[in-house]
């Protein structure tokens, strides 16, 4: 058994978590560089708990600068052992509408322009995402919601995109239709990636916000109807929260699905063969193999 120590990556309009003891902003360095914000730590319901806002307070980063790898580093570093994704997004679907909340399990990454690993030249690894979340984690985000009294779809396909522009007409329908897409959003992917790559259980929270461009009676997104539904949700969103400490308990066994051993058998470059300076720079999210 080891200790729970929660984190809540917070999207758009999701910037803060109420009621946490002991509460305080801290500064967190990595090798990768500064992350979206300092972080806050404290205690929820006795559980240790790390708030992120994922854009930094006032909205500062767009989509394609945040530094996911630094954000994930500082909080592998703070000791954190289950990652709660918050973000907002679009819906493909009829049935899953504004002010609805989706438990993403899937993901199609459309995204170009970021740094996608901590690994590469130097010392080569290859997790499995395959589930690219946390079954485990996944439920009790389903649960909290439910308990809350929000409107929940167990599971969905998330349709990651550069932005920082909506999409297309065509794209919308292409995503919908042809590839299948539940929702889309600009910011689970490679942050997913990297969270199974530091050994993190991971689970993502999409709170819908419009219906993208496809739907016939609804046109193009709107940010000013956005922004509305964003202010909800992120009620929403802080009630689910809370119920997490919980739920989850202080204390957590081996996740069962392998989260917390993805690197096993990962790291392909052999040791005498593995540069020092990246090495040196994984000591935190591959620490545990290396």
């Amino acid at each position: 058994m080891t200790q729970t120590k929660i984190a809540v990556i917070g999207g758009s309009g999701l910037y803060d978590i109420e009621g946490m003891t002991g509460a305080k902003w801290t500064q967190v360095s990595t090798p990768w560089g500064a992350p979206s914000d300092d972080i806050l730590t404290g205690e929820l319901d006795g559980v240790p708990m790390a708030f992120l806002p994922r854009h930094g307070r006032g909205h500062v980063h767009s989509p394609t600068t945040v530094p996911y790898r630094a954000n994930i580093d500082a909080l592998k570093r703070l000791g954190v052992t289950d990652v709660i994704s918050v973000s907002a997004c679009g819906s493909f679907r009829e049935e899953m509408a504004p002010g609805d909340f989706v438990i993403v399990d899937q993901f199609i990454d459309r995204t170009f322009a970021r740094e996608k690993s901590f690994f590469g030249t130097g010392c080569v690894a290859h997790v499995s995402v395959a589930h690219p979340t946390c079954p485990r984690l996944s439920k009790a985000c389903h649960t909290a919601a439910t308990d809350a009294g929000i409107t929940v779809h167990d599971g969905g396909t998330y349709l990651a995109m550069e932005g920082p522009q909506f999409s297309t007409l065509a794209e919308s329908k292409m995503y919908r239709t042809s590839w299948g897409a539940d929702v889309i959003g600009m910011t689970n992917m490679p942050e997913a990636k990297l969270a199974r790559e530091a050994e993190l259980c991971y689970a993502s929270v999409a709170m819908i916000t419009d219906y993208d461009s496809w739907h016939p009676d609804h046109g193009e997104v709107d940010v000013t109807q956005i922004i509305q539904t964003l202010m909800g949700n992120a009620d929403k969103g802080r009630d689910l929260v809370r119920r997490l400490p919980a739920m989850l308990g202080p204390e957590r066994a081996p996740c069962p699905h392998g989260c917390d051993r993805a690197l096993d058998f990962a790291i392909l470059t052999q040791p005498d063969a593995r540069d020092p300076a990246v090495m040196a720079k994984l000591d935190a999210v591959a620490g545990r193999v290396l």
